[in-house]
């Protein structure tokens, strides 16, 4: 069974009555090419057990299916559980646990999981209004994963993978930068999707750090400092790091030690210059 096609799509959705949820950001694949990009992408091999997210009616499923040791399929929607029950029947290596990712205990799902496989991947089609969340759930944990292979909007994709210097450069790519090396895997045009959505996606894959990229002093008081300066972004410094709770006289000492000028923009700063700011800060106990 074809699940990616748009008359197998129609046909279970009439079968089942089911109808696409936008509050929970329904859009499903129609394009063999990109299914087997994302798969291609996220090195998955019987070795492994996958991870998925948003599995829908099984679109990307199958395919996982058919390259990993064992699949296991988290999907909020219990209808589409259901659904998945008919579409994935002759996958015997797929189990679909009907849960919020954003509640679950990955760590402790990938334990009862494993067994005797040597590899862990997450791998999925992130709803759009959710993204950053579970971006960073999944960056957190110790989950014990190799790679996050996930597909997000376009825009947030670009945010991800960008440097220093970069308009799109933010805070979001410091904290991911701070885990993981992030690598585009394949752009995905919003025709790829059934219903269509607004705006053009792009897969990424996020292969994560054995441990983070720079070592702050205090891993809180680094991501404050992050958070402030990108909060006013258009700002210099010396005015967002105020957001830190910070006075303008001890922001100008301590980048003047650091030998950053006060006029730059946090846009401009590397993970490793942030995390200078952040332990100067800290020794100063401001």
């Amino acid at each position: 069974m074809k699940l990616y096609e748009p008359q197998t799509i129609k046909l279970i959705k009439n079968k089942y009555g089911f109808r696409f949820s936008k509050s929970l950001g329904q859009n499903f694949l129609t394009d063999k090419g990109v299914i087997d990009a994302i798969a291609d992408g996220a090195g998955v091999t019987e070795e492994d057990l996958v991870i998925e997210i948003g599995p829908g009616i099984g679109v990307l499923t199958q395919e996982l299916s058919a390259r990993a040791g064992k699949v296991v399929a988290i999907e909020i929607d219990r209808g589409l559980s259901e659904i998945m029950k008919y579409t994935l029947k002759d996958c015997e290596n797929v189990k679909v646990v009907v849960d919020n990712v954003l509640k679950t205990d990955l760590r402790a799902l990938i334990e009862e999981e494993k067994g005797d496989l040597t590899g862990v991947k997450i791998v999925g089609n992130l709803p759009y209004y959710i993204t950053s969340a579970i971006i960073t759930k999944l960056l957190k944990e110790k989950t014990g994963a190799e790679s996050v292979t996930v597909m997000m909007q376009k825009e947030v994709a670009e945010r991800l993978l960008s440097g220093p210097g970069s308009r799109t450069y933010g805070a979001i790519t410091v904290a991911v930068s701070y885990y993981a090396d992030a690598v585009p895997v394949a752009d995905v045009p919003k025709t790829c999707f059934m219903p269509r959505p607004k705006v053009d996606s792009e897969v990424i894959r996020l292969d994560l750090l054995d441990k983070p990229r720079v070592s702050p002093l205090d891993e809180d008081r680094f991501f404050a400092v992050v958070r402030a300066a990108f909060s006013m972004r258009r700002k210099t410094l010396l005015n967002s790091l105020r957001a830190a709770g910070l006075e303008k006289d001890d922001i100008r000492s301590v980048l003047g030690t650091l030998g950053i000028d006060v006029s730059r923009r946090a846009e401009t700063l590397s993970i490793e210059e942030f995390a200078a700011v952040s332990d100067e800060i800290v020794r100063r106990g401001l």
